[in-house]
């Protein structure tokens, strides 16, 4: 470890679980109480409640995308693959079909998980590739179920156009879920305008809150097409949505989770979601800008209506280097990052900027990127590639100044 990184404290830029902040950690060493009392209630109420904004409200407009009441936000005890097992096992029967999308690790988890219960139809291209949305609309007809989708392919550093295939599904019997697991918290995401029926997203990424337990919407549309007794026991959601309404889970609850949690999402509020929203495209702004001016080539190429992710960055790992001795070189200096995974691993390297990262923070994992890289053979040039990164928030600064400015003359 050199001596400046023995200086500095450990900086996790992994895509989940995430950094937590000191109110959220503390939060968890309160006293245990019973998952049935009103103290816990009040809790699970908190959290539902931050949840619903953060399912609901996540614009850059502050409003509403889905009327008050119109579905019902749930905690589960487990990760978000619960989440995704949950809402296919819920929705459809062996005898039903499921259109899923796939380009990329989390698309085809869902597929795989559709399945076990269903008859699936893939569309399926390759990772971090756009799809074609006429194939899409000819995969989806009037014997189509349930269409599954990733919004934030967290294994690929894309974001997926669910509006565009919102709009295919609007209108038909199909239910539409879709993974916001690595979007919900930190960039925009809109339920009825984009048609979304489920939406499930995690704990421990861009809510900021410990790994355990994740959340999902369900809209009065899917709720009504509900069959718990096809799920899994531990997943029926008609027994979930009924415990929901007394701020309860059906089953023994992760109490010191859901405190943080509760914490976490009050947190967002403070901030503001569109405040959040900017910030990290802001800080996925500079970790792109900072990668692409030290030479690194971003991952993958995008086209058409899929763009570059504003909470995951993937990066190509130059060709002349060991990958094994840049994560090396990136763990000597007391920073966490990730590969890539499946057939992606030793090809690129992904840092996140989900939660509550400062921009110093993003700064910080140019710098080391750009120093690790250069100990492990790459030719790169990490003094252009900070002063890019330092450039997009020099810009937003500015920004707000002339911002203040305009505000404090029309006062």
């Amino acid at each position: 470890m050199t001596q400046q990184a023995a200086a500095e404290d450990f900086l996790l830029l992994n895509p989940g679980p995430v950094p937590l902040t000191d109110d959220v950690r503390q939060t968890m060493d309160a006293p245990m109480v019973s998952h049935r009392s009103a103290a816990f209630e009040e809790t699970y109420e908190r959290a539902q409640r931050g949840l619903d904004r953060v399912f609901t409200e996540s614009t850059l407009d502050s409003r509403r995308t889905a009327a008050e009441g119109a579905g019902t936000s749930l905690i589960l005890n487990g990760t978000a693959t619960m989440g995704m097992e949950a809402a296919v096992a819920n929705l459809v029967g062996k005898s039903e079909e499921v259109v899923a999308l796939v380009n990329g690790k989390f698309g085809r988890r869902f597929a795989r998980i559709a399945d076990r219960y269903a008859e699936v139809k893939r569309v399926e291209v390759e990772w971090g590739q756009a799809f074609d949305l006429e194939d899409v609309r000819e995969a989806i007809t009037e014997k189509t179920d349930l269409v599954t989708m990733v919004h934030n392919e967290t294994s690929t550093g894309i974001l997926n156009p669910v509006s565009a295939v919102g709009e295919i599904t609007e209108g038909g019997d199909a239910l539409f879920a879709v993974d916001g697991v690595t979007s919900l918290g930190g960039d925009v995401f809109c339920i009825d305008d984009w048609g979304v029926d489920v939406a499930i997203t995690d704990a421990q990424k861009a809510l900021a809150a410990p790994p355990g337990i994740s959340a999902m919407y369900v809209t009065e549309r899917a709720a009504d097409r509900t069959d718990g007794e096809r799920a899994p026991f531990y997943s029926d959601l008609e027994w979930h949505l009924r415990k929901a309404e007394s701020n309860q889970t059906p089953f023994t609850s992760a109490v010191p989770l859901v405190r943080a949690l509760a914490v976490a999402v009050e947190e967002i509020e403070d901030e503001g979601l569109a405040d959040r929203i900017r910030r990290h495209r802001r800080q996925a702004a500079a970790f792109r800008r900072g990668f692409s001016a030290m030479g690194l080539e971003g991952f993958p190429e995008t086209e058409g209506l899929t763009v570059r992710s504003n909470t995951v960055t993937a990066t190509e790992l130059p060709a002349e280097i060991e990958p094994a001795d840049f994560f090396a070189a990136v763990e000597a200096r007391n920073v966490s990052l990730s590969g890539g995974q499946a057939h992606l691993g030793g090809e690129i390297f992904r840092v996140s900027n989900m939660g509550t990262l400062a921009d110093e923070d993003v700064l910080r994992g140019v710098r080391v990127v750009g120093e690790a890289m250069a100990e492990a053979g790459a030719e790169v040039d990490g003094e252009a590639g900070c002063k890019a990164a330092r450039a997009v928030f020099a810009s937003d600064d500015e920004r707000d100044r002339e911002e203040a400015s305009v505000e404090a003359a029309g006062e």
